[in-house]
Order: structure tokens, then sequence, then C-alpha cells
């Protein structure tokens, strides 16, 4: 066993989902086994179609999300702002 899969198996399961409508990434979870995490993602896929979500694609992963919801099209618009930020700050420090 590697130090990755070592390190992997610290996580708990979760069911990872995407939507291009919204554009979206939700993650549920964690769950105990990967098993418990695939009889709970058909529930969770069917309330977000329920909600209008569609183009729905939905996994089972170990992880450890540290956002369970990340709108896309928000990142997008944030991300180069904090790169500003970040860039900003240390050439102030320079």
């Amino acid at each position: 066993m590697n130090l990755f899969q070592l390190n992997q198996s610290e996580f708990g399961w979760w069911v990872e989902i995407k939507t291009t409508v919204p554009r979206c990434t939700y993650y549920f979870g964690p769950f105990d086994s990967e098993k418990e995490a695939q009889l709970s993602r058909s529930g969770y896929v069917e309330d977000l179609y329920q909600e209008g979500g569609r183009d729905i694609i939905a996994l089972v992963k170990q992880c450890q999300p540290e956002i369970l919801t990340i709108f896309q099209d928000e990142a997008e618009a944030i991300l180069p702002k904090l790169f500003e930020y970040k860039i900003k700050q240390e050439s102030e420090i320079n």
C-alpha cells in the first residue's frame, strides 16, 4: 500500500454530484461505506432534478471536500479577483 492509498483510506465516502443547470458541484456525506453512499445517491439526484438541476452526474468517492456546494459561475468570477489580490499583497511585501 502506498502513501496515497493510506491517506485516502482515512477519508469518508461522499456522493459528488455535478450539474450543468445550474453549474454546480454538490457533496453529500460523509458515509461510513461505499455501499451506503451508493444507496443514498439516487435520492440526492432525484431531489436535485426536482429542484431544476439538469445534466446530472453523480459519483461516489473517498474524499474530504472543504466546500459542500460550489457554484461554478460564482467561483469563476471570484477566483481571478482573489488571484489579483494575492499578487498585489505579495508585491507590497517585496
